[in-house]
């Protein structure tokens, strides 16, 4: 049986919209449009004010302030005098028709004293380092430091740093499968004399399909991440063919990160596996060949809706005998 929500004799809490078993500490102020999830722990001198919604089970730590737009999922850590802020242009005594609306989603952390600029989102299991400042969007699972914040890697749920498969050997067997969602690396042929280097593969023989589209990404920025997205019937195949990449890949359940490091390394990334790609030499060229033409609608560029699909997969699938 849940317990009522615990407030200290010294908190001023006018909100009515307290879940159970939530905890407000010593001179809190929680203002009255706000809503507060269950077993929710808000430590002493937290300021929270209307439009605000926290999600269950979510710790804010001491010095907080939740300005009006600021919308916490379940399961957020929010690390002492992390400061928000909901107003680009802010002016004493003048006021936006509208605040930025910044929303933290479903298990990310944010260290102590980090900035968090207007209208940003943070993605699902994040993490951002402590004295971090954050301009912009945070990917799931992403881990950002810094000022401005970067994405320094990527973590799993249980918060350690994703497993990297890294320096695979041009020895290895040709087709080297990583354990999510069917993708796989795959070492082509490679030929070299002293009129230069020469790397050739046969569709449907070596590649594991015919290409309908192909483009090219060059020219990234270091700290820009690319892709973001999965598809629900497109395959691709990625080579850098100069320089190097790292791709994430996420099957809903699994994560693997892969470095690409030479035009004899191609990596096959099925449907409803998610991807991205970030930590882009200044040279990188990526080249990718996909087995449709665009289609907007084949793509899945929420990772929330991503991650709905692939569970409806999994109870649909027929389970063995």
């Amino acid at each position: 049986m849940s317990e009522p929500a615990m407030i200290h004799e010294t908190a001023d809490v006018q909100s009515t919209d307290i879940g159970e078993g939530t905890t407000i500490w010593q001179t809190s102020v929680v203002l009255p449009g706000a809503q507060i999830g269950s077993n929710v722990n808000i430590n002493s001198h937290c300021f929270i004010e209307n439009d605000v919604v926290v999600g269950d089970r979510t710790t804010i730590k001491y010095g907080v302030a939740l300005w009006d737009g600021i919308h916490l999922g379940n399961d957020v850590f929010v690390g002492p005098n992390v400061s928000f802020t909901n107003d680009p242009f802010p002016r004493s005594k003048v006021w936006p028709q509208e605040f930025a609306r910044t929303t933290v989603h479903d298990g990310a952390s944010i260290g102590a004293a980090a900035v968090i600029m207007p209208g940003v989102t943070i993605g699902e299991q994040a993490m951002v380092g402590a004295g971090a400042v954050v301009t912009r969007d945070v990917p799931a699972r992403a881990i950002v430091k810094g000022n401005p914040a970067r994405i320094t890697g990527y973590v799993h749920d249980t918060g350690a740093t994703m497993p990297t498969t890294r320096s695979v050997k041009p020895s290895m067997e040709a087709v080297v499968d990583l354990g999510v969602g069917g993708a796989s690396l795959r070492t082509t042929t490679a030929a070299a004399d002293l009129r230069g280097r020469l790397v050739a593969a046969e569709f449907e023989n070596e590649l594991p399909f015919i290409s309908e589209r192909y483009f090219v990404v060059y020219d990234v920025p270091s700290r820009e991440t690319r892709g973001e997205h999965a598809h629900k019937e497109c395959h691709q195949f990625l080579v850098c063919v100069h320089g190097t990449c790292t791709v994430v890949l996420d099957d809903g359940t699994s994560r693997v990160e892969v470095d690409l490091d030479r035009p004899t390394l191609g990596l096959h990334i099925p449907p409803m596996v998610w991807g991205l790609q970030h930590r882009h030499s200044p040279d990188a060229i990526l080249v990718v060949m996909a087995s449709h033409k665009y289609e907007a609608d084949d793509y899945i560029r929420e990772y929330g809706e991503f991650l709905a699909m692939t569970q409806t997969q999994d109870q649909t699938r027929p389970q063995a005998a």
